[in-house]
């Protein structure tokens, strides 16, 4: 048994608030469980220097993490490990719109940790997409883009891993913190992978338990796209 009771395959209860900050074009806080992450997608009319005159977009992201996100404060600066979950969080995102078509403009995608209770990059990226979603949204109601086809499908994040032995998906930092194996695994609404990072923590894993913790993340990310599309529609 698990230590919330949940089955291994279930995800912690999960909320996707569409529209939680005012001005930025598009915004969501997801709740995973005692995960909160504040995701907003500002579009800027400029791209950088690379890309100048390709006619084509771009998408970069940060993240960072609030000083009492976590049971002891921490600086706001994002250290290593934050700046290397914000180049994961650009690249899950790129492959979910196509820069082609969203012109010579820039998305810039900041996700904020509000509460910390393991999987904040895996929360970050399905929270993200949203905000990316309603952002395409109001450039097409604004006459800026013709349609929302640069928007792909949903783009989603869970952890799986292997805990007593057991794999189990959606990891919080009880399961997290013992797991003999973590991984994080960024996948398409269809089961594509886009990513996957994956670590024994204190044991090896076989190819027969990788296969079932990505067998575990597909079930996952079908659930979170689900509740991605349910945000964006009733953010329209």
């Amino acid at each position: 048994m698990r230590p919330d009771g949940r089955r291994p395959d279930q995800l912690r209860p999960l909320e996707i608030l569409p529209h939680w900050q005012k001005h930025a074009e598009g915004s969501a806080l997801i709740k995973l469980g005692d995960t909160w992450v504040l995701c907003a997608a500002s579009v800027e009319k400029s791209v950088p220097p690379f890309l100048v005159g390709k006619g084509q977009g771009w998408l970069t992201a940060e993240y960072a993490m609030l000083p009492r996100a976590t049971h002891t404060r921490s600086k706001r600066d994002p250290g290593g490990r934050g700046k290397e979950i914000q180049r994961l969080i650009g690249r899950a995102l790129r492959a979910a719109i196509d820069l082609k078509k969203l012109g010579e403009r820039t998305i810039a995608v900041d996700c904020d940790v509000l509460c910390a209770d393991g999987g904040t990059r895996c929360a970050s990226i399905t929270g993200a997409w949203v905000a990316v979603a309603l952002a395409v949204a109001k450039l097409v109601k604004d006459g800026v883009l013709a349609d929302a086809s640069a928007l792909q499908p949903p783009v989603a994040a869970v952890s799986v891993g292997i805990v007593g032995g057991e794999v189990v998906c959606d990891l919080p930092y009880v399961e997290d913190s013992k797991a003999d194996v973590d991984m994080n695994v960024v996948m398409t609404e269809s089961g594509a992978l886009i990513e996957v990072q994956g670590t024994a923590e204190h044991a090896a894993f076989t190819r027969a338990q990788m296969d079932a913790m990505l067998d575990l993340a597909a079930i996952g990310t079908r659930a979170l796209a689900a509740a991605q599309r349910a945000a964006v529609a009733a953010g329209s």
